[in-house]
């Protein structure tokens, strides 16, 4: 992570929080990350989270961890656990206990009867498509609504019946009583209150009206001390609304909000209702597919926490906007676990390749035990032992008969040439065997002696280094390939259809692969570098029990085809 003095250059509230502490203004800092329960997080949450937590930490203060709970029709305890969940993955911890909007519900409503009395807020029975047409547009003024003048007795008792189930849904709604010729259409007599007949997650059946978010965030920023509420942008226009109700009732602190550009990343959507959309129509399996910007589609991908954090960092705190390249996210994720991974072979597309003078009377039961480090620049992750037997399995694709083709393009093992064994012998391959159809089905070769860890002898000249595993010893494993879920760099810009840019074959399930014999005794969400491959993770859900399945995590290098 960077030091302060680059991490303030890279957030512009750095300089503000700063200020407020010196003036004396604020004495602690509170932030808090206030999320709808509708849904799973994304990588824009993840930034989100990255800010709110890290402001708190930065300054020695307290995040809260608060659910926007105000339309219970959309939201549900899975939501609400997968949510914490994430919070806790990506290493951050609120302040307390877990918070609602709904804790506050009475006191908003008491609240809302204070606007009533003050003449600040009315009961109105425009239905939607009226509101609609009095509210005005852009270029041309609301108009007060018939109901504005209501007394404050009659609003009361409408009001009191709203709360009292006493109207349909859609039949009123408490709205507050601004300015409908404000040029801000946040201002034009807003709803605070609407009625919603459907129970609530967390308080049952005690309400049939809920507030809506404008009223309830700044009013529950106020009751928990927010010093700073973080926003993003588009959230700025609300700002004059949420200032207005903190003037206008008898909050106990006075909160001030802040907005940021929102994380924009290309090759993905990030709209709740989007990904929703791709998991409900079955384009992915789940809200966790890997495939997903999801938090838990990521982590089960295989990127770390850490790195996420690294490239929230990376991307700073700033209101410019603006489109995220994936290269920067994708760097950030080699980044850490080129630095933390460790090291293992996989070779998925396996022939048989056996060695013709392997060395029985070296061999322990015909093993020959090979050491390498289990990271190369790290040695305090130990070592891993690699069993060589007299019939391995290498990569179709490291073997040619193609003697023509130069050292320079092709490094890998070619018929009646020499080539390395990753941390093993130095091999020539000297015979095929094919099966009616022209395949080859056994590649056979002989092993020079005295070459594990050490200088061939003078005319053996290997072409480069190939992985390989014991075919009697490795363990079969499930590979799967993922690409990118979308094939242009803005699926849903200016209302395109992003299902039509949704990448042909984006997940490639290869079954008959095989691992180092080790890796049967790994955990879940271990990321290792399988290496001339690429970073992979044991599946979160489905390695164990006798299957052992990785997903991909990224190649080793950006694809020039994805520049």
């Amino acid at each position: 992570m960077s030091n302060d003095t680059t991490a303030s250059a890279n957030n512009f509230l750095h300089a503000i929080i700063d200020e407020d502490l010196a003036s004396g203004k604020h004495q602690e800092v509170v932030t808090r990350f206030p999320p709808e329960p509708n849904g799973f997080l994304h990588i824009g949450h993840a930034h989100s989270i990255c800010v709110n937590f890290g402001l708190a930490m930065k300054y020695q203060g307290r995040c809260n961890l608060r659910f926007d709970d105000t339309n219970p029709e959309k939201e549900s305890q899975e939501f609400i656990d997968a949510i914490q969940e994430d919070v806790k993955w990506l290493g951050f911890d609120w302040a307390g206990d877990v918070r609602y909007s709904s804790d506050y519900f009475d006191t908003l409503y008491d609240y809302a009867i204070y606007l009533i009395k003050a003449g600040n807020a009315y009961v109105c029975d425009l239905n939607a498509e009226q509101a609609k047409e009095y509210r005005g547009n852009l270029k041309q003024p609301g108009k007060n609504s018939p109901y504005r003048e209501r007394s404050v007795e009659e609003n009361l008792a409408l009001f009191e019946k709203m709360r009292d189930g006493g109207f349909e849904e859609g039949a009123c709604a408490l709205r507050a009583k601004i300015d409908m010729s404000s040029p801000n259409m946040n201002m034009r007599d807003p709803i605070i209150y609407r009625i919603r007949k459907v129970p609530h997650h967390q308080t049952g059946d005690k309400w049939c009206i809920y507030p809506i978010y404008d009223f309830t965030h700044g009013q529950s920023d106020a009751l928990e001390g927010i010093t700073h509420s973080i926003c993003t942008l588009e959230f700025e226009g609300h700002r004059p609304l949420y200032e207005w109700f903190i003037e206008n009732l008898p909050v106990p602190s006075q909160p001030k909000q802040y907005e940021f550009s929102r994380l924009n990343i290309n090759y993905t959507v990030t709209s709740k209702r989007k990904l929703k959309s791709l998991v409900d129509e079955g384009v992915v399996e789940g809200w966790d597919d890997p495939r997903m910007p999801t938090i838990s589609g990521m982590r089960r991908r295989g990127y770390s926490a850490q790195a996420l954090r690294n490239f929230s960092e990376m991307v700073g705190v700033n209101r410019a906007g603006g489109i995220v390249d994936m290269g920067m996210l994708e760097h950030a994720i080699r980044t850490d676990l080129n630095d933390n991974a460790p090291r293992a072979m996989c070779v998925m597309n396996a022939v048989k390749l056996s060695i013709t003078n392997f060395d029985q009377a070296k061999a322990m039961d015909g093993v020959e035990m090979m050491t390498q480090p289990c990271h190369p620049n790290k040695p305090e992750m130990g070592e891993r032992q690699l069993p060589f037997t007299e019939t391995l399995y290498i990569d179709r694709a490291d073997f040619t008969e193609d003697t023509t083709l130069s050292r320079k393009k092709f490094k890998r093992l070619v018929f009646g040439e020499y080539v390395r064994l990753r941390g093993g012998y130095v091999i020539k391959a000297e015979e095929v065997v094919k099966d009616e159809q022209g395949t080859i089905t056994e590649i056979k070769a002989s092993l020079v002696p005295g070459t594990v860890g050490e200088t061939p002898p003078e005319g053996v000249k290997p072409r480069g280094v190939i992985h390989w595993v014991s075919a009697t010893l490795a363990q079969k494993a499930t590979v799967r390939i993922y690409e990118r879920l979308f094939d242009h760099e803005a699926p849903d810009f200016g209302g395109r259809d992003y299902m039509a840019h949704l990448t042909d074959n984006s997940l490639h399930a290869l079954e008959g692969c095989w691992v180092e014999p080790s890796l049967a005794n790994t955990t879940p969400e271990q990321s290792f570098q399988f290496e001339r491959e690429g970073y992979f993770v044991a599946d979160r859900y489905e390695y164990g029990e006798g299957r052992l399945v990785f997903n991909k995590t990224i190649s080793l290098v950006e694809s020039k085809s994805k520049k």
